[in-house]
């Protein structure tokens, strides 16, 4: 009897007939929900550092406002840029099993300080002497930071290995179903945050305050359960090809020989880059120097989005001083801070059925739709429209009169302003990351051979957490150049606008440049298309 059953089984794989269909179907469903649960815990625990650590590094260490806001871009840019180099470590160094239980161990690690940090010792820890003993702030802020670093590798390593984008078979798609694909993936992921956010703003400011940080470790915990249960089948391996080392070495090897050859640059190949080829005495092969052109094409758009990163990290850094110091009552009921950006997320989980329906529309009528370039042209504009109405807002906000408000047990001098009055500039910005994020995905991954695809969505990820560090850098040269001036520790005695005018006339300039160069991208789309 067994050996008819192997024979059974043997002959329908000879015959290519399906095989324990029904046991296949529910470990495909099993594998979705693990990813699901991976994805939910993942977001609760970052939006579980990000939501309120301005509040806390302002209420609960003592920094100034300048200070907070670059902590939390700074770890906001370490944690989008880790998951490349956690990527490329694993792909050459350890293997992507170690490296995955080694960011989950750094991730527990990281999330498990800082509740360490924000306890309350002054409440629960007194001795015989009837002494409070507190922690230092060297040592908290050696905790702090310690943990930051640690969770944000472990996020890094996460979202790396554990099905990326990459992971999907998009190679047949065209370009219409491709921006289907990233508007209906960002749509989940938007509406994911959105549901974190809805819980995890609320429990940390108003009811566990400081200990709110408890949230990330217990959902690293849940999501350690949810990894190990289909571990084998959630670990995404990448296809072997060229790498950002490659990359960066057929740069590095371009520049060195056209030093040596300076005088022939114009006579000799047709790009500078073809210097590193083997047969003009460079390193590399010629299909290494190709896939490399093709990534050089588009380095203006990757360069471009890094601005426009900076003016999106206003939500987590500006806006939320703004609206930390505005009225948060509602009918006697106080509003969480970070409730604010569920308006920015709203015209994300809006936009996506819209697009798709107009975009139907036109291939029916046998029209061609918008090009990405010309909707991420249109996402800028509503970045810079978004910061100068933010600018326009804090001059409004600071000619309403002073009020008391408690936040986190410390009671702050704010505008009586309603911070709903804030909501526009919110609704811009998520506009523009609505129209703009899917655009920059569809470009990089359609203009791109397929073994070089996950390598530009890497230099896409790369310029998103560049402009994490850049909208830092930004902020602190403001702080020095003005003394204190354009981004003030109290909002009512500086000038806040004038930083948001300021980045809104260097978006300007970005939105100009990059829609004088859209139309080059708007003919090679086509052209790859046809």
């Amino acid at each position: 009897m067994q050996r008819n059953s192997r024979m059974t089984r043997l002959y329908q794989s000879h015959r290519g007939l399906p095989q324990n269909r029904p046991q296949q179907t529910r470990k495909k469903l099993q594998v979705i929900i693990c990813i699901l649960l991976v994805e939910l815990f993942e977001r609760f625990t970052f939006f579980g550092i990000v939501c309120n650590m301005i509040l806390f590094c302002t209420v609960k260490l003592g920094y100034d406002h300048y200070q907070a806001a670059t902590v939390n871009l700074c770890f906001v840019g370490a944690s989008t840029l880790t998951p490349v180099m956690v990527g490329w470590f694993a792909d050459t160094c350890l293997g992507r099993t170690k490296v995955l239980y080694l960011c989950t161990l750094l991730h527990l690690f990281g999330t498990a300080m800082l509740p360490v940090v924000a306890f309350p010792f002054e409440d629960f820890y007194i001795d015989t002497h009837n002494m409070i003993h507190q922690m230092e702030h060297r040592e908290q802020h050696i905790l702090f930071y310690t943990g930051l670093l640690a969770a944000a590798l472990g996020i890094g390593g996460i979202r790396a290995i554990l099905c990326p984008v990459g992971a999907y078979k998009l190679q047949g798609y065209d370009q219409h179903q491709l921006l289907s694909f990233f508007n209906w993936f960002y749509w989940l992921v938007n509406l994911n945050s959105m549901i974190v956010f809805l819980g995890i703003a609320y429990i940390q400011q108003s009811v566990a305050n400081n200990l709110g940080f408890l949230i990330p470790f217990m959902s690293v915990l849940l999501m350690l359960i949810a990894i190990h249960m289909v571990r084998n089948n959630l670990i995404f391996r990448s296809k072997k090809g060229s790498s950002l080392l490659t990359t960066l070495g057929v740069f590095l090897n371009s520049l060195k020989m056209c030093c040596l050859h300076y005088r022939h640059l114009g006579g000799d190949v047709a790009s500078w880059l073809d210097r590193a080829k083997e047969n003009n005495g460079g390193r590399y092969s010629e299909t290494h120097v190709e896939n490399v052109k093709v990534l050089a094409r588009l380095f203006p758009l990757y360069g471009l989005q890094i601005l426009y990163r900076a003016c999106i990290t206003q939500i987590p850094s500006g806006y939320y001083i703004q609206t930390m110091n505005s009225n948060l009552h509602l009918n006697g009921f106080l509003l969480p801070i970070g409730a604010m950006n569920l308006i920015s997320i709203l015209p994300l989980l809006l936009l996506a059925p819209l697009m798709e329906c107009i975009t139907s529309c036109y291939l029916s009528m046998e029209k061609t739709p918008f090009s990405p370039a010309r909707i991420i042209t249109l996402g800028h504009a509503c970045a810079s429209l978004s910061v100068l109405v933010a600018g326009l807002s804090e001059v409004h906000r600071k000619g309403y009169p002073l009020t008391e408000q408690a936040l986190s047990g410390k009671v702050l001098q704010v505008s009586s302003m309603a911070c709903f009055q804030l909501a526009p500039q919110y609704i811009l910005l998520g506009l523009a990351e609505a129209l703009v994020t899917p655009s920059c995905s569809v470009i990089s991954f359609h203009m791109t051979p397929s073994h070089i695809r996950s390598i530009s969505l890497h230099f896409l990820t790369l310029s998103y957490g560049g402009g994490c560090f850049l909208g830092a850098l930004i902020i602190q040269l403001v702080y020095l150049l003005s003394g204190g001036n354009f981004y003030p520790n109290t909002l009512h005695e500086g000038n806040l606008e004038h930083f948001f005018f300021f980045l809104s006339m260097l978006m300007t300039i970005n939105t100009m440049v990059f829609w004088w160069i859209s139309y080059r991208y708007s003919m090679q789309f086509s052209h790859v298309s046809t």
